[in-house]
């Protein structure tokens, strides 16, 4: 037997208590009565031979110290130790996306950890419990756990997740298990249909269920009209299947198409509505099935949400008008050299083409085209003018760094020929991306004010660059550098990483998840890392240069997660069973607590016996 709390043993100090004041006390009673009844009380007395009234203070102060007895052993809480008489019990749960499918009033992953806790409350004390939880990540949840309230509490706590569950971590956790104890009662809750298992309980908590689900989702703008296609799936039953198309949160459809689709048979549709651009588009299925997270996709216009202001002070903008004329959120100033005043501000971009005692800009990005000397606060000095006998070609650079992966993007890398170029020298990190006999002559990088900046080293009207065909899409790079999207595209699938690129002056990046999580990413680099591991809607939240811009990402359930009944798979702990057991226990105070009624009545039958007697 052991004792969990062994100091509830100091209440036997009430006996030596109780044994002194049963010596010291008075034993008699002062009551005043007729002299006729201490004549009749002296017979009936007299007549008695075995005075059992002597024994009574004595029965009393023995059931009294058992009292004190019992009640200090209950407070210190006795433990028996029975060999063999309890389990370890080891539940595997299954997170994967496809158990958030209703069964009814319940999850499938309600209904598991219903399994598991009808389990835990039906097994015998002394029992242990350890539950692994296969949900974004393999997370033994508790191991040897013999607290039924904190194994039961902390299984209600389990939050469910939505990517593709693997059991690899699972089930080497459950075989070193099975290694270390091979008498455990091993347990799978899935909704996935095992065949192959050996020395493992499945319990399948799935069942056939309607479930649509739509996917591949795509659109196109084109003849002020918005064209959207996709795919269906039915994966249950062939049905007629309507998806509706809502455009920037409203909530009636701008359109709609029926489609039948055959079971598991992947069925193309086309939504056609006359919009010619939107700031947010939802293409859903209508129809009520068992699995909500599959039947809409999401897509966010990043540009829809930004505007920007450029101002271009040059004598001939028209190449850089141009080239800027196809960025639809970019309205555009145009000033000349003799009219530009350096107190000038609240323009995004600074554009200053062979500008000479050209001023930094504090409250924006800068480009220098020919520049004609050196600007305090950027990144370059002016070192001279370097003329060519002929044009030369620039030579493009090898590097892998991100800054001039963009700018290289669907370039078709066109030879570049250049008469003359500005020598500058570079005193801070900038990439370079075009160069001639070593000079930089297209560079990118930050100036000291933590703003973008990007140096075109030449005369575009002395290069052959812009009658290239690469001529508007480098300058489109470079306004992406300058501006980059928070990231590529706003529809993803759960499991995926999504590359973030961090404005200047970004002070921080806040990320809100569908389950109404919060996390800050990193805003140190030009780029961070967003591991989408939640289906639905994430709100980043990014706050830059005193300006707050909401962006969004939706994330769609895996495909091969959307099935409400699974491909086979196997689950099996390699070994010998043991029949042995590990010891139970046994601690239930009931019967110390109706052994203490027992005591307690007897004394006080005892102590009224005793007042009769005095009557």
């Amino acid at each position: 037997m052991n004792l969990l709390y062994p100091l509830g043993l100091l209440g036997l100090i009430g006996i030596p208590v109780l044994i002194l004041i049963y010596i010291l006390k008075n034993k008699y009673t002062e009551q005043v009565i007729s002299s006729t009844y201490i004549w009749t009380l002296s017979e009936k007395f007299l007549k008695q031979r075995t005075p059992i009234n002597k024994l009574v203070g004595i029965i009393s102060l023995i059931l009294q110290i058992l009292v004190v007895l019992f009640v200090s052993v209950a407070v210190a809480h006795p433990v028996f130790a029975v060999p063999n008489a309890a389990n370890e019990y080891c539940f595997v749960l299954d997170g994967s996306g496809s158990m958030n499918v209703n069964e009814g009033l319940q999850t499938r992953l309600e209904k598991g950890k219903g399994e598991i806790a009808s389990i835990i409350n039906g097994s015998l004390n002394g029992c242990s419990y350890t539950l692994i939880y296969v949900g974004t990540t393999t997370e033994t949840v508790y191991y040897k756990m013999e607290n039924k309230e904190q194994a039961l509490k902390l299984l209600k706590d389990i939050e469910p997740a939505y990517l593709t569950g693997e059991y690899t971590d699972a089930l080497s956790i459950a075989q070193n298990f099975f290694n270390e104890s091979p008498w455990v009662k091993t347990y799978l809750i899935t909704d996935k249909v095992v065949r192959s298992y050996e020395n493992v309980e499945v319990k399948n908590v799935g069942s056939h269920v309607d479930n649509y689900a739509i996917s591949d989702v795509e659109y196109a703008l084109t003849d002020a009209k918005i064209k959207v296609t996709g795919n269906l799936m039915s994966y249950e039953n062939e049905a007629a299947v309507t998806v509706g198309l809502y455009i920037d949160g409203d909530s009636r459809a701008a359109a709609t198409a029926r489609v039948v689709v055959p079971v598991y048979q992947k069925t193309p549709f086309e939504i056609n509505a006359d919009y010619t651009e939107f700031s947010n588009i939802k293409v859903a299925i209508t129809n009520r099935d068992a699995l909500a997270l599959d039947n809409e996709v999401i897509i966010y216009s990043p540009e829809a949400e930004t505007q920007y202001k450029a101002l271009i002070v040059s004598d001939a903008p028209y190449f850089l008008q141009s080239a800027l004329a196809t960025k639809n959120n970019t309205e555009t100033t145009v000033v000349s050299l003799k009219d530009y005043k350096s107190s000038v501000s609240g323009y995004d971009l600074y554009i200053f083409d062979g500008v000479t005692g050209a001023v930094m800009p504090r409250d924006g990005a800068v480009w220098f085209i020919d520049p004609k000397d050196s600007v305090s606060g950027s990144g370059f000095t002016f070192q001279g003018n370097v003329s060519l006998a002929e044009g030369q070609k620039l030579t493009y650079s090898s590097s892998s760094a991100s800054a001039l992966d963009l700018l290289r993007r669907n370039l078709l890398k066109n030879d570049i020929y250049v008469k003359e170029y500005t020598k500058c020298g570079l005193y801070r990190k900038f990439s370079t991306l075009l160069t001639h006999d070593g000079n930089p002559l297209l560079f990118a990088g930050t100036n000291s004010y933590g703003s973008r900046e990007l140096v075109v080293a030449f005369d575009l009207h002395k290069s052959n660059l812009p009658v290239t065909a690469d001529y508007t899409t480098l300058i489109g790079n470079m306004f992406s550098y300058t501006f980059p999207n928070a990231f590529e595209k706003t529809s993803y699938v759960c499991g995926e990483t999504v590359r973030l690129n961090v404005p200047a002056k970004c002070n921080s990046i806040r990320v809100d998840s569908p389950m109404e999580n919060v996390s800050y990413l990193g805003t140190g680099g030009d780029e961070c890392e967003l591991y989408l591991s939640e289906a639905g809607l994430y709100t980043v939240t990014m706050l830059a240069g005193g300006s707050e811009r909401k962006f969004y990402i939706f994330a769609e359930l895996p495909e091969n997660e959307r099935i409400p009944v699974v491909a086979e798979e196997a689950f099996s702990v390699r070994g010998e069973p043991s029949e042995a057991g590990k010891s139970g226990t046994y601690e239930d105070l009931l019967a110390w607590f109706i052994l203490l009624a027992v005591l307690a009545a007897a004394d006080w039958g005892v102590y009224c016996y005793e007042q009769y007697q005095l009557r």
